[in-house]
């Protein structure tokens, strides 16, 4: 495993049916097999992808984690020195693992497209890299078909599915959809480069069921959807990730995709999936709240503190999970808190606690704000300003405050016309302690957010010191 013993199922069964559309383009189950099938003649124990999507990328992907091959897909975004800098430590760190590396060039001179191993490393995954080089860690085949038969008990992913995830690939949500279609036999869409025009083409001219993107995304489709008159009532289910859904965007899906159920999950890189939550078409979200649902099928929850207690129901903590989703650790870049483990329990630092088997996310400890030693997650924040009238969405950070350490500052995206610091502030009674709450206001053009479509605190301040034209102090 992971998916290419499914693939070859598929090719057998089904050969001219649709695997794979990108941009236009299409590939059926024979076509890919076939196709991937020629590649591996060129393709090395260890490959390095770090292209743009294409359906030559899905081939040289099958390619590359075929027999024990191990893939490492890098964003193509990424600036030159950095690609070639990952590149470097990824062949230094296969030549340091001679016993591994040796077994792997073995295997990878066969010509079957067949999966290795389960315990064996297929996927060299990459934590988000700005200006620093990211960590990175490895997976194993066990640990990701662990994860699809989860994945698709939970989403209730059927063969019968057509997928769009509009994203980049060489982002894991999108990576992950992919390779999780591949092996339920399901069609997976995505497109060359997004774009809300050629999105809303796809879901009418190839009859998408069923979305897998970031929340940032999904409001973007939804109301431009509205806007525009795109029908998305063929929509079934819609998967986001990210970041919590929040009110405005919730109403706008549910208004455009009536007859979808939209599931929101939280999950971290290095260890997969945690807990999510299912709405049916018209169930109410708790926009306002932190709770993201239960654990996962097939995983163990714990809130755990510093020393790898476990902490009582509704006491704040290390979210803990134990499964056999989690990745291997990493090959570089572990300080020793980036994923720690407490006796078989895994955590990455977020923290977060349990309330009548709701999960309740607070955010990365190294997100937390220390304003006047009170303790504040953004995450917090910013869903309680959300929730007041007459706000579309809201980005919290901390800056550096000769008094208090840290002040909490707050960019407002305005749900329309504009708003005043006065109202925000009104609007937060009842829904935010007031040792809690921003310091200082901005009204913002649009959400600081990466070339990936997820919300930065970090773009947000860089706005604020660099006095970007995309925020003004609100008044």
């Amino acid at each position: 495993m992971p998916f290419l013993d499914k693939l070859q199922l598929w090719a057998d069964e089904r050969p001219d049916d649709t695997a794979v559309v990108v941009g236009g383009k299409r590939l059926s189950w024979a076509e890919l097999r076939d196709a991937a099938t020629v590649r591996l003649v060129e393709t090395a124990a260890t490959t390095i992808l770090a292209e743009p999507n294409s359906l030559d990328f899905v081939v040289d992907y099958a390619a590359a984690v075929a027999g024990e091959r191990c893939c490492a897909v890098l964003d193509p975004l990424w600036p030159q020195p950095m690609l070639d800098e990952v590149a470097q430590r990824i062949g230094e760190a296969q030549r340091g693992n001679s016993a591994g590396l040796a077994a792997a060039q073995a295997f990878a001179g066969g010509g079957e497209l067949l999966d290795g191993r389960p315990d064996s490393a297929f996927l060299i995954g990459l934590t988000s890299g700005t200006t620093s080089v990211p960590k990175a860690f490895t997976r194993s085949r066990r640990s990701w078909q662990l994860s699809f038969d989860a994945s698709i008990e939970f989403f209730g992913l059927a063969p019968e599915d057509r997928t769009l995830a509009p994203g980049p690939l060489a982002a894991s949500l999108n990576l992950y959809a992919l390779s999780e279609c591949l092996y339920a036999g399901a069609a997976f869409h995505t497109l060359e480069t997004f774009d809300v025009g050629d999105a809303h083409a796809a879901i009418g001219h190839d009859g998408v069921t069923r979305l897998v993107l970031a929340p940032t995304v999904l409001r973007l489709l939804s109301e431009r959807g509205l806007a525009g008159g795109v029908d998305a009532s063929g929509l079934r289910s819609i998967i986001c990730a990210g970041s919590k859904l929040d009110a405005r965007t919730l109403e706008a899906a549910r208004r455009w995709a009536p007859n979808a159920a939209i599931f929101e999950y939280y999950g971290a890189s290095e260890l997969s999936f945690v807990s999510g939550t299912r709405l049916a078409a018209g169930e109410p979200l708790d926009a306002g709240g932190t709770g993201i649902g239960a654990p996962f099928p097939g995983v163990e929850l714990k809130i755990m503190d510093d020393d790898g207690a476990e902490q009582a129901e509704g006491a704040h903590g290390n979210i803990s999970v134990r499964s056999g989703m989690v990745s291997n650790g990493y090959l570089w870049g572990d300080d020793g808190q980036a994923l720690r483990c407490f006796n078989g329990w895994y955590t990455v630092g977020d923290q977060g606690y349990v309330d009548a088997g709701v999960l309740h996310i607070l955010g990365r400890r190294s997100d937390m704000i220390i304003t006047s030693g009170k303790n504040v997650y953004p995450h917090e924040v910013e869903l309680a300003l959300a929730s007041v009238p007459g706000v579309s969405a809201a980005v919290a950070a901390g800056m550096p405050d000769e008094v208090r350490g840290e002040k909490v500052v707050a960019g407002i995206l305005p749900a329309y016309g504009s708003v005043t610091a006065t109202q925000v502030k009104t609007g937060l009674d009842g829904l935010l302690a007031r040792d809690k709450r921003p310091q200082q206001y901005f009204a913002l053009s649009e959400l600081p957010v990466t070339d990936r479509g997820k919300v930065s605190r970090q773009i947000l301040l860089d706005w604020i010191k660099n006095n970007d034209p995309r925020l003004r102090p609100l008044a």
